[in-house]
């Protein structure tokens, strides 16, 4: 049955905070661009996506999704799946924090392995992907599958990938969806409950003004693609080793170990000294190693934001109204015929570009490097994490 953590709990002793959230606080409506389909896209402005966001709150918020899962998992095998992009840094958390088996699905092209193809209709990239391969190596060795997600509004993506796995494999397998947003309606939830896919979530959000309240954003922000006339300053690369890919299987306690090693190799490189003011940006599906590091400066006491780019088109306006005021388009780190976006970027005393792109990126790291200097930023830094 689905839960809705509507309650405090402060245990001192445990150090363990449940804060409270609501639709008001964390939920933004942003008008998606020529998507017939679905013409709203639900941001959560403390995830570290599409708003920048404090890396300390965006953690806790997850954290509290995870303990719900440990409370009802304990002691079960668990395999998490983050679903790309908005919410592989969520899957990744969760897996940490549960020390389960981790893997995401994927948009970008992996060699030299088989996928389970499902498509995510109301998306502006339909096409969806888990590694097989790595799927059929533990398929045997798990209880329970649990989709890490965003947000869940009709549920029919999750529908597919689960029927997809009930037909490929014979090994009888539980399913669950964890969310930090649940905007299913009641018709939704039952067909979750007809299915035997429990449901978890912070938050229970309501969709039906949110199509309304989008039409009426202007189209009046600042749209930016053309950053030739850019002056780039020097930018320093780093390269560090001992990169562990999300998006392949994974073990939470290696990618947490992983993630600790990245950040430690990082400070002998670049001054992180807690005085300053400083973004870190993530790349399309690499999310949770920039918002781990970002909650690192955090502890030292830096003034830090988090967000990354993304591929969803979003009308800006400057109407307050709208979450969204300015949007930069680039060239994927990726794939550089591919379009992303980030939004709103400010102005920082230093910007660390995270990213695991690797061999053409090139492009890509030039638009977003431009894009992050019109904005009058300066100090840029771009780390590379690498095998």
């Amino acid at each position: 049955m689905p839960r809705i953590f509507f309650h405090i709990v402060l245990q001192i002793k445990k150090r363990q905070v449940y804060f409270l959230y609501t639709e008001n606080t964390l939920v933004r409506v942003a008008k998606r661009e020529n998507n017939t389909k679905r013409s709203y896209l639900v941001l959560n402005q403390l995830q570290g996506k599409h708003m920048a966001s404090d890396p300390m709150e965006t953690l806790a918020m997850f954290d509290q999704l995870a303990q719900l899962l440990a409370e009802a998992y304990r002691g079960k095998r668990v395999l998490i799946v983050g679903f790309a992009e908005t919410a592989t840094a969520i899957g990744s958390r969760l897996a940490i924090k549960m020390d389960s088996l981790y893997m995401q699905t994927t948009r970008e092209k992996i060699e030299g392995v088989e996928y389970l193809y499902f498509t995510e209709s109301h998306s502006h990239a339909v096409e969806q992907k888990l590694i097989q391969t790595d799927l059929d190596q533990i398929i045997d060795e798990i209880d329970h599958i649990i989709f890490a997600e965003d947000e869940v509004t009709t549920g029919n993506t999750i529908l597919k990938i689960v029927e997809l796995i009930r037909q490929t494999y014979s090994k009888k397998v539980n399913f669950s969806a964890a969310c930090l947003l649940n905007g299913m309606d009641e018709q939704a939830q039952q067909r979750y409950r007809d299915k035997e896919i429990c449901l978890y979530y912070l938050v229970k959000t309501n969709h039906s003004l949110y199509p309304k309240l989008v039409e009426n954003y202007p189209t009046d922000g600042s749209y930016l693609w053309n950053y030739s006339e850019v002056k780039l300053p020097p930018i320093k690369q780093w390269e560090i080793t001992g990169y562990v890919d999300g998006r392949r299987l994974q073990k939470g306690s290696v990618y947490a170990q992983a993630c600790q090693n990245l950040w430690e190799q990082l400070q002998t490189k670049i001054d992180v000294t807690g005085r300053e003011s400083v973004l870190v940006i993530g790349t399309e599906e690499f999310m949770y190693p920039a918002i781990y590091v970002a909650g690192k400066i955090r502890e030292k006491g830096g003034r830090v934001k988090t967000h990354s780019t993304t591929r969803s088109p979003m009308v800006v306006s400057r109407d307050e109204v709208c979450p969204l005021h300015c949007r930069y388009e680039l060239r994927s780190l990726y794939e550089k015929e591919r379009k992303t976006y980030i939004y709103d970027i400010g102005c920082y005393d230093k910007v660390l570009i995270l990213t695991d792109a690797r061999e053409g990126s090139e492009v890509g790291l030039d638009d977003l490097c431009r894009a992050v200097v019109s904005k009058g930023n300066r100090d840029i830094q771009v780390i590379r994490w690498i095998e």
